[in-house]
C-alpha cells in the first residue's frame, strides 16, 4: 500500500476515507463563501452610502467632504457625492439579493480603486481585502444562493421546455 491509500483509507476497516479538504470543502462551500463576501461587501459600502444622505437628499457635509477632503479628479464635488451615495446604496442591495452580482462587484472594485489612488493611499490592505472579496464575486459570481442562480435555472428550464426536452 502506497502513502496515498494509507491517507485515504482507514486503516482499521480498510474502507475508503474521504480526505480533510474535502470534507471542509463540503462544510464550506463556495455557495457559502459568496454569500459572505456578497453581504460583508454589501454592509461596508451600504453603511458608507448611510453617512452621506439624509432620507433622499445628499448632505451638505458629503459635498463637502468630496470638494475638500476626497478631491476625485473628473467629476465636480456635487456629481461625485451624488454618484457615490447612489453606486454605494445600489450596488449593495444587489449585492445581497445576489443579482448582477459580476457587475455589482466590478462596479464597487472600480470605485474601490479610485478611493486606493486618489483618496486613502495609504490604506491599500483594508482595500486589498475589498478587493480579494470583489474579485472572487467577480470570478466565482454569487453561488446557488442568489437570484442570479435563480434566474439561470429558470431560463435554463424554459430553454429546455422550447426544445421539447
Amino acid at each position: 500500500m502506497n502513502s496515498m491509500e494509507s491517507f485515504t483509507r482507514s486503516p482499521s476497516t480498510g474502507a475508503a476515507r474521504v480526505p480533510l479538504h474535502e470534507r471542509l470543502h463540503r462544510a464550506v462551500s463556495d455557495d457559502l463563501l459568496a454569500l459572505a463576501a456578497r453581504i460583508a461587501i454589501a454592509g461596508i459600502f451600504f453603511r458608507s452610502g448611510q453617512t452621506k444622505v439624509e432620507g433622499w437628499r445628499v448632505t451638505d457635509s458629503a459635498i463637502e467632504l468630496f470638494r475638500s477632503e476626497y478631491q476625485v479628479p473628473v467629476l465636480p464635488p456635487e456629481w461625485a457625492a451624488h454618484l457615490a451615495a447612489f453606486a454605494e446604496h445600489l450596488f449593495p442591495l444587489l449585492l445581497v439579493l445576489g443579482l448582477a452580482t459580476r457587475l455589482s462587484a466590478a462596479a464597487l472594485l472600480g470605485m474601490t480603486l479610485v478611493i486606493q489612488v486618489f483618496v486613502y493611499p495609504d490604506a491599500w490592505s483594508t482595500h486589498l481585502s475589498w478587493a480579494a472579496l470583489m474579485l472572487f464575486l467577480i470570478g466565482r459570481g454569487a453561488g446557488r444562493w442568489s437570484l442570479d442562480a435563480l434566474l439561470m435555472r429558470a431560463r435554463r428550464g424554459r430553454a429546455a421546455s422550447s426544445h421539447g426536452v
